[in-house]
């Protein structure tokens, strides 16, 4: 943790340059060379010449750990670390979490979109959260006014998990109306920064935020977005990262879609319910499960624990297709699709070409 921590420190050295350095050395002979030879290390003299280690902040984040037992420093080793969030390029060396670190183990969907988003659009996030927590996910946003607000909420409200990734040091509550809510998350979610406890609110930090947001979620659902929204960043991080991109479309008039509209034309996939979700996140849903069960200390009743029987008697153990899901169980479309990921959610089947496979008995 203390390596991390001090490379993490280092003035100059951001996470995508120390990713470059790990390729070449483990996290403990990078800590040795800056603290001992750092002109050994494959960078520019001038670079070199910057990198001061700032040990004042180490001993704040340790003493911050410290303070209370639902404070984490989660560090990139770490078996709690979310897999999907290391394949960015620049992921964070450290996350500071405060509330049900557990929560990092769940299957996320990022729900962003306009801070001064109409009553129309607060209702469709709030609906759409909350069915997609009752499947089992939880909503990772970035805990600002309107779209994300309201995700959030729907979170709470229904005892589902969600995660707020700040743009500011994770003591501060940005905006400060959602003090509340800052609050109410950390009962069944957390609240996630990789900046120091007392950074405050600057511009350029948000879009650092917005990265998390892409990395920690399986995909990036945007709710009304005008063309300058910076929601729209999160969905193109979704997309360079491979991730499952949606939108929710609305009205040509006002300009306050038309950026969910120009993600529509670009090949996001357009929702109306949470069956428009489910269905395409199948195959990230499976990847982030089976890293999630190689640590030794989530056991996959804690995701979630309830098989629908009827439709498991509709999956064989050679793959079944879903139109023949559909006829046994005398289910919609809709509600097989929903409840099939759940099932998948719980290790009951796997989604592979051509329906699906039942993998474990009841």
């Amino acid at each position: 943790m203390v390596d991390w921590l001090i490379v993490s420190a280092v003035s100059g050295l951001g996470p995508a340059r120390t990713q470059q350095l790990l390729t070449h050395m483990d996290v403990d002979d990078l800590r040795q060379r800056l603290e001992h030879e750092k002109h050994s290390l494959p960078l520019s003299d001038n670079l070199l010449h910057s990198l001061v280690i700032d040990y004042q902040k180490v001993d704040a984040a340790l003493e911050w750990q410290q303070q209370a037992a639902h404070h984490h420093l989660v560090c990139f080793s770490d078996p709690l670390y979310p897999p999907l969030l290391k394949q960015l390029t620049d992921p964070p060396c450290v996350l500071f979490v405060k509330g049900c670190v557990e929560a990092l183990a769940i299957p996320s969907l990022a729900i962003v979109g306009s801070r001064n988003a109409s009553p129309g659009g607060l209702q469709v996030a709030y609906q759409l959260a909350r069915e997609m927590t009752a499947l089992g996910f939880s909503i990772c946003s970035g805990m600002a006014m309107g779209i994300d607000g309201a995700a959030h909420k729907a979170c709470v409200d229904h005892a589902g998990r969600t995660l707020a990734v700040l743009g500011t040091g994770i003591d501060i509550i940005y905006p400060r109306r959602h003090k509340q809510l800052y609050e109410d998350i950390q009962r069944q979610g957390c609240i996630i920064s990789e900046f120091w406890p007392d950074v405050g609110p600057f511009a350029g930090n948000f879009p650092k935020r917005n990265r998390i947001i892409s990395g920690l979620s399986l995909g990036t659902l945007v709710v009304e977005a005008c063309r300058k929204s910076g929601s729209l960043i999160t969905a193109r991080l979704a997309m360079e990262l491979g991730r499952e991109v949606f939108a929710v479309p609305g009205s040509i008039l006002g300009g306050f879609h038309q950026g969910c509209h120009d993600l529509l034309r670009d090949g996001a996939k357009l929702v109306e319910s949470a069956a428009d979700i489910v269905e395409e996140l199948a195959s990230l849903t499976a990847f982030h499960l089976e890293e999630v069960n190689s640590c030794h200390h989530i056991q996959q009743g804690e995701i979630c624990d309830l098989p629908f029987s009827s439709l498991l008697a509709s999956v064989g153990y050679e793959t079944t297709a879903i139109d023949a899901v559909v006829e046994h169980s005398g289910k919609t479309i809709d509600l097989v699709l929903e409840q099939m990921l759940e099932l998948e959610l719980q290790g009951w089947v796997v989604a592979v070409p051509g329906g699906y496979v039942r993998v474990k008995r009841s």
